[in-house]
C-alpha cells in the first residue's frame, strides 16, 4: 500500500510540475478544467442524490465550469471581466472558509437539504480552480510556493502525529488527527517560511514583481503563512466530515493509494483562494 501510494504521488508530482511550467495557458486551463470537473463529480457523491439529481448536478457543474473556462480564455464573460469574477470567487471563498466552515465543523452540522451540500461543493471547487488559473498566470513559481505550504504542513503533521500524537484533534470529524500532529504541521510551515525567504533572496525568482510585492511586509506575510497552515487543516477536516456524512472512506478510487482528486486537493481548496485574494490585494487588484 505504501509503495503504491509513493509511486502514485511521484507520478502526480511529475505530471503537475510539467503542466505547471511547460503547458501553454490554454493547455493549463484544460488540465485544471478536468481537475475541477472530476472534483465536482466526486462532491456529487457526498450529496447522496438520486441518479437523476446527480446527473443534473453534474450538468450544472459542467455549465459553471464552462463559464469559468471561457471567461479565462476571453478575458470576460457575460460582460464581466475575468479578474472581477475571480475576485468575487475569492471573497466568497474567504467568507466560507473563515466563517462558515469553522461554525459547520464546531456544531457538527449535517444539512438536511442536500442542495446545501451541493452548493457548498461549488464554493469549494470553483474558487480553487480560479486560483489555479490566476496564480499561475501571475507566476508558476508563485503558485508552487504557496501550494508547497499545504504539502509541508501535511507531511510535518503526518510524521509528528505518528511520533508524538496522543490527543485527538477532532475525533468526531477525523479520528486519526491529533493536536500534536496539527502543531507539527504549523511548525513545519514556520520552518518553510524562513527557508522560502532565504531561497527568494538568493535566486532570480525573488526579483519578480509578485515576490517583491508580497515581501514588502514580512510580518504580515509570516502571519498569513500561519493562517494558511491552520486553514490547510480546516480544509482537510471539512472534506473528512463530508465523507463521513456520506459514509465514504475516499472521495473516489481514481488515484491508487490516494483515493480521489478531492482527497489530494482538500487542503488546497481552503488555502489557494485566500492566496489569490492576498496577492490581488498586494497588487492593489
Amino acid at each position: 500500500m505504501l509503495k503504491t501510494r509513493v509511486i502514485t504521488a511521484l507520478l502526480i508530482l511529475v505530471v503537475v510540475l510539467d503542466a505547471l511550467f511547460l503547458f501553454p495557458d490554454w493547455a493549463w486551463a484544460v488540465f485544471t478544467f478536468v481537475i475541477a470537473a472530476v472534483a465536482c463529480w466526486e462532491w456529487g457523491r457526498f450529496c447522496q442524490l438520486s441518479k437523476a439529481l446527480t446527473g443534473i448536478y453534474w450538468v450544472v457543474s459542467l455549465a459553471l465550469a464552462a463559464v469559468v473556462f471561457f471567461g479565462y480564455q476571453n478575458g470576460s464573460v457575460f460582460g464581466l471581466g475575468f479578474k472581477s469574477l475571480v475576485l468575487g470567487g475569492f471573497l466568497l471563498s474567504a467568507v466560507f472558509w473563515l466563517v462558515a466552515v469553522p461554525i459547520w465543523l464546531l456544531t457538527l452540522w449535517r444539512p438536511r437539504a442536500y442542495w446545501a451540500i451541493a452548493v457548498a461543493g461549488w464554493v469549494v471547487v470553483f474558487p480553487t480552480w480560479m486560483a489555479l488559473l490566476y496564480l499561475r498566470e501571475v507566476s508558476p513559481w508563485l503558485l508552487l510556493s504557496f501550494a508547497a505550504i499545504v504539502w509541508v504542513a501535511d507531511i510535518a503533521a503526518y510524521f509528528c502525529g505518528k511520533r508524538f500524537g496522543k490527543n485527538k484533534l477532532a475525533p468526531a470529524v477525523s479520528p486519526g488527527k491529533t493536536i500534536e500532529g496539527a502543531v507539527g504541521g504549523v511548525l513545519g510551515v514556520v520552518a518553510y517560511f524562513f527557508i522560502w525567504q532565504s531561497l527568494l533572496a538568493n535566486t532570480y525568482v525573488g526579483q519578480q514583481a509578485w515576490a517583491q510585492n508580497i515581501s514588502e511586509n514580512l510580518l504580515a506575510l509570516f502571519a498569513f503563512f500561519l493562517v494558511l497552515a491552520v486553514l490547510s487543516i480546516v480544509g482537510d477536516l471539512f472534506e473528512s466530515w463530508m465523507k463521513r456524512g456520506a459514509g465514504l472512506k475516499d472521495s473516489s478510487n481514481l488515484l491508487p493509494g490516494h483515493g480521489g482528486i478531492l482527497d489530494r486537493i482538500d487542503a488546497l481548496t481552503s488555502t489557494l483562494p485566500l492566496v489569490g485574494l492576498y496577492v490581488m490585494l498586494q497588487a492593489k487588484v
